[in-house]
């Protein structure tokens, strides 16, 4: 069994259980949890947009099998890169990989492959398997990793996964991890962010990726975004709710250079 080590516990996030399970406990709300397709979560330091993917993760119920569509920041390995069995460690103990859900994902999008290269060393979708292991202690994960781009081809490439990931049987939720603007000032990130998340509100690619290019927003994870929507609404989603938007200067008191994060449930 390949169990993946945890590569930023202890950076973007404690690397003792004890203390991990405090932090998302005060990270993750009360509140009232409904069921949803699939999820937009911020991936940085949980001192910067924990608040913000705690929001999200405290407002639906977790099923037992997610998979987690993250974005390959390093380019490494396949561009549809899913993750084939064993389990990913944290510091709250083993999420095991389901392989037979990984497997389907692989025979229903010939494209994808096996490939646990782009996963080394990525942040992306670790970030988020402390949430969904403290909110769904038996949850079961399939990591997918995308590293294509924006272009024409690309996005049918990204919408025709997202059509085959819900073609396949059972019920999983579908998280996407991507943060917004990066490195602007406030104002001109929060007004980026907004044309984004109208766009992803609406259920639009089109629209999503229009306000990549027009804007210029330097949003990361376009990719599972994009490939998330195909996917919501071939299972009947109609909209998305935004949970909460802000920012790194939010925590850092730095407004000059900030990045921003939303988080929001599709339903």
């Amino acid at each position: 069994m390949t169990v993946r080590n945890p590569a930023v516990a202890g950076s973007f996030y404690p690397g003792q259980a004890e203390t991990l399970r405090k932090d998302l406990d005060g990270l993750i709300p009360a509140a009232r949890r409904e069921r949803a397709a699939a999820v937009v979560v911020p991936h940085a330091g949980y001192a910067f947009s924990g608040k913000v993917a705690g929001a999200v993760y405290g407002r639906v119920e977790v099923p037992r099998d997610v998979v987690i569509l993250c974005f390959n920041h390093h380019g490494a390995g396949s561009d549809f890169a899913v993750w084939p069995d064993g389990a990913w460690r944290t510091p709250l103990g083993d999420a095991p990989v389901n392989a037979d859900l990984a497997k389907g994902i692989k025979e229903a999008f010939l494209p994808a492959d096996f490939d646990e290269e782009g996963h080394q060393d990525e942040h992306s979708g670790e970030v988020h398997v402390p949430f969904l292991q403290q909110m769904r202690p038996d949850v079961r994960i399939v990591p997918v990793a995308l590293s294509v781009g924006y272009d024409e081809k690309s996005v049918a490439q990204l919408r025709a996964f997202g059509k085959a990931l819900a073609s396949l049987p059972g019920e999983f939720l579908v998280v996407a991890s991507t943060d917004l603007n990066h490195y602007e000032d406030q104002k001109t990130t929060v007004e980026k962010d907004e044309a984004v998340i109208r766009a992803i509100e609406a259920l639009d690619e089109a629209a999503v990726v229009q306000a990549i290019r027009t804007r210029e927003v330097s949003m990361c994870g376009f990719a599972p975004t994009i490939a998330m929507i195909a996917y919501a609404k071939a299972k009947g989603a109609t909209k998305g709710r935004t949970v909460a938007h802000a920012t790194s200067g939010d925590v850092s008191g730095d407004y000059d250079r900030v990045v921003g994060y939303v988080g929001m449930v599709i339903i």
